[in-house]
């Protein structure tokens, strides 16, 4: 049974993204470095206690890292998929052909997630975030401008782990590793807070109250932006996306589910924070942005609420809210 936690919803100016058939691209890369107070074990990358004191709460920061095991492989002379860790919500993809424009498709029923697959002859990983069922993976190089051909198609079966899995392990979306520096700050927001909920308000605080919202990025951002955590962190500004980004990196690295959604809002498209409360279950809509300021409901009426009919008042019409896909 996982503890009580705090739900949020990051919801902000306009982030004009093409995702779907549109694609995205992989993150710039938070760091890859692997610091020498780190162990990794069974997937696990552990803070040291010697650099962070989390004797305030009994938990310790994880970082899960992403394995191509190699036990369960589909592959032909271009493309290779690893499905070893799929119960764990993610599959492992690495193109090694000439083309230069690589998309992934991972598809359930009538939705479809598309990426752009930026290594090469390296694997990257690519979250199954629509639950248990049947997932179509394929692989399409293009061939000249906007067309593309398949050149690899999968069919497999997902029973995850449980329900938590894919939204505590880094994605091309929420790009974090034991060496990033939001990891870092997330464990030292961390190591202050009594329980979980300590943590999200913690972390919810500490981004709003360092990060400005930048206008002329929501403005001008491109098809295909997505965020490093890292590189907002150290400007200080960013835009919903970013927010939300870094927000679910640092949540996901103190062990609590946290999900990316983007979605309309009325006609505009937004990125929000989507968290696990025990007994509610994931629950949005507590944090908005009106454009000019964050703010935030009341935590203890969140916390305490459960399933009443007061706290679904509370939280806002979700239809107000489309979800359109969620990392």
């Amino acid at each position: 049974m996982r503890k009580k936690r705090w739900a949020f919803l990051l919801s902000g100016a306009a982030v004009i993204l093409t995702l779907g058939t549109g694609g995205c691209a992989a993150a710039p890369g938070a760091s890859q470095a692997e610091s020498e107070t780190h162990e990794q074990t069974n997937g696990l990358s552990r803070i040291d206690d010697d650099m962070v004191s989390l004797d305030s709460r009994p938990e310790k920061s994880l970082v899960r890292v992403p394995e191509a095991s190699g036990t369960v492989a589909y592959s032909n002379d271009t493309v290779s998929v690893d499905a070893s860790n799929i119960r764990n919500g993610y599959v492992m993809v690495q193109y090694t052909g000439s083309v230069d424009k690589i998309k992934v498709q991972i598809s359930k029923g009538d939705l479809t997630y598309t990426y752009n697959l930026n290594a090469r002859d390296a694997y990257e990983v690519f979250p199954i975030s629509e639950g248990d069922g049947t997932y179509t993976i394929k692989v399409f190089e293009n061939v000249n401008g906007n067309q593309y051909s398949q050149a690899f198609s999968q069919e497999m079966s997902v029973s995850l782990a449980d329900q938590f899995e894919p939204f505590l392990y880094p994605n091309q979306y929420v790009n974090f590793s034991q060496g990033s520096a939001a990891v870092q700050k997330g464990a030292e927001l961390a190591a202050k807070a009594g329980d979980d909920l300590g943590v999200v308000d913690a972390i919810y605080d500490y981004v709003i109250n360092n990060l400005t919202y930048d206008t002329a990025k929501a403005a001008s951002v491109q098809s295909g932006y997505l965020p490093d955590v890292d590189q907002v962190l150290a400007a200080g500004k960013g835009i919903c996306f970013d927010y939300a980004a870094l927000m679910v990196s640092m949540l996901r690295s103190q062990d609590i589910p946290a999900k990316l959604v983007v979605g309309y809002t009325g006609s505009a498209y937004h990125a929000w924070v989507n968290v696990y409360i025990d007994g509610v279950g994931w629950i949005d809509n507590y944090i908005y942005f009106d454009g000019t300021n964050w703010s935030l409901a009341d935590p203890t009426f969140a916390s305490t609420g459960g399933q009443s009919d007061e706290i679904r008042k509370y939280i806002g019409d979700g239809a107000n809210y489309q979800q359109k896909y969620c990392y």
